[in-house]
């Protein structure tokens, strides 16, 4: 079925699945704890140190991890038993949470002790988002998937606009040390839902990949996967001009209104409506456009909430300014989320996601730095209005990078390549293997058969060729040589398993010109040992 008919349904359809839905409530939980968290640290670091950078390195000892272990974490979400590595690692971050709470109220905390806590917390968050984020297609059907990366949007949300304004309340009462122990609390939810999850792990007649093989694996299928490459240009195409939005936000409210912490939550309140909405409308829309048309109209409408926010100093007029923020930025992401779930197969889905997450994040803090230089060297306006500029121009993107709509049965397996057969003497792990395939095709059939190969070398490099070549016999010119590398005899046993119903589809469209009646001769090569 056409993405763009697909039929309306309930926003709140995943929640009838058992697990989605209380994994979905356990994330809220969670969710709030970690927006306490970070106003208990923030305000934490301001008791201890007057000094700005201080105050901003918590920021940054919360985020640099993300950098730093989102691709390894893909990779090792792909290659482990998704609960147990889940569970592990909300353990962790419990742990975390009690430490700092049970340190800040004895009072022994100190600024490296802080900053090197958050890091921790920030180890944790960094390793849990491409698994978790991954889980969704496990959980619900593929008909169900937006619904349900809309209601994760949606919860996020919701604790952002909740767990600040708790925070507020507790650190007033009794100080940080509250928000952390609550934090500590709110990820047993989550470690009780996983616990109670039975997840039956797929099963595979080949050992798992290792870390390094899997994120040479992962990067591999990017550089030439044109679906996911769109994700992620249009990813970086909206958040870098929208940044600007919740990045100056609280200047705004602060020194232009003369507002209040009040004022300021409950504009974001607002946002968190304005999502809450926007989730709820999302299924009817899609029943009538396409994710990528979709994405074009909310970055249209989130660009104009730029704009007003350049030249509107009323806060009765941004307020509900705010209400279409929240729901122009959920469309986007979800819109974005679901193409990046939906364009790659399943042995690489949190490695993409990860690539997902690390544009989606440095986007958004280089967004915000940029911003935040020229409101401080020009004005407010002048970034609101930048910022706006910028999403527009980004949709001409969309004309060389549109956004992809797979079917689900385009990226299972095929399993139509035939199993090759190695010598019991032989080591599996030995390689580089090197793979021929020997075509016959007429001289009229060749210029359209070397195109039609174009297609097929991208198919054998992001499966995990890392060389491939195509040559001509100069004997005789109708036999024509196709060769590929991978790494090993086990990597070429997981590349049989990779290939799916679409890449089958590319390797009929060029094997076509074949000569009729010829078999297309397939022989693989070992390296010598010792190489």
């Amino acid at each position: 079925m056409d993405e763009a008919k697909a039929p309306a349904s309930s926003p709140w359809q995943p929640l009838k699945a058992k697990v989605f839905r209380w994994l979905w409530l356990a994330s809220i939980a969670s969710n709030i704890g970690t927006w306490m968290h970070e106003v208990g640290a923030g305000w934490l670091m301001t008791s201890l140190s007057a000094s700005p950078l201080s105050v901003a390195l918590v920021q940054v000892a919360g985020a640099l991890p993300v950098f730093l272990l989102a691709l390894p974490a893909g990779a090792l979400a792909d290659i482990v038993d998704k609960r147990r590595y889940l569970l592990a690692v909300q353990v962790w971050m419990a742990a975390v949470a009690l430490v700092l709470a049970l340190l800040t109220l004895a009072g022994w905390m100190t600024v490296p002790l802080l900053l090197a806590l958050t890091f921790a917390m920030g180890l944790g968050t960094a390793l849990m988002m491409p698994a978790w984020t991954a889980l969704a297609p496990e959980l619900v059907s593929r008909d169900e998937l937006p619904a349900a990366v809309a209601l994760s949007s949606l919860g996020v949300n919701v604790a952002r606009a909740l767990g600040p304004a708790l925070a507020g309340v507790l650190v007033s009462l009794s100080g940080p040390w509250l928000t952390f122990a609550l934090n500590a609390v709110s990820f047993l939810a989550v470690i009780g839902a996983l616990f109670a999850w039975k997840r039956t792990p797929s099963e595979s007649v080949l050992p798992a990949e290792r870390l390094f093989g899997a994120l040479r694996a992962g990067l591999r299928y990017a550089r030439s996967a044109h679906p996911l490459q769109a994700v992620l240009v249009r990813t970086a195409a909206f958040f870098l001009g929208a940044a600007a939005g919740m990045a100056l936000l609280p200047l705004l409210v602060r020194r232009e209104l003369g507002g209040t912490p009040l004022d300021y939550g409950i504009l974001l309140g607002c946002v968190g409506v304005g999502a809450v909405l926007g989730a709820v409308g999302l299924p009817k829309l899609r029943a009538r456009c396409s994710n990528d048309t979709l994405v074009l109209l909310a970055s249209v409408v989130y660009a104009g909430v730029l704009f007003g926010l350049a030249y509107l100093r009323s806060f009765l007029l941004l307020a509900p300014l705010m209400l279409l923020s929240g729901a122009a930025w959920i469309a986007v992401l979800s819109s974005l989320q679901v193409a990046a779930q939906t364009s790659v197969p399943a042995w690489v889905r949190a490695r993409a996601l990860s690539l997902y997450i690390l544009v989606f994040f440095g986007c958004s803090a280089a967004g915000g730095v940029a911003w935040g230089a020229v409101a401080s060297h020009l004005s407010m306006a002048a970034a609101f209005s930048g910022g706006g500029l910028v999403l527009l121009l980004g949709l001409l993107a969309r004309w060389r990078f549109p956004l992809p709509a797979s079917r689900a049965d385009d990226l299972a397996p095929s399993l139509h390549w035939p199993a090759p057969l190695l010598d019991a003497a032989l080591d599996r792990e030995r390689g580089p293997v090197m793979v021929t395939l020997e075509y016959r095709i007429a001289a009229e059939q060749q210029d359209a058969f070397r195109a039609a190969m174009q297609d097929v070398r991208r198919m054998r490099q992001r499966n995990g060729a890392f060389s491939w070549g195509l040559v001509q016999d100069s004997e005789d010119p109708t036999r024509w040589l196709e060769f590929f590398f991978d790494e090993s005899w086990l990597e070429h046993l997981r590349h049989h398993g990779r290939v799916t119903r679409a890449e089958q589809a590319i390797e009929a469209a060029a094997r076509r010109f074949q000569e009729e009646g010829v078999a297309v001769q397939i022989r693989h090569l070992l390296a010598a040992p010792g190489r």
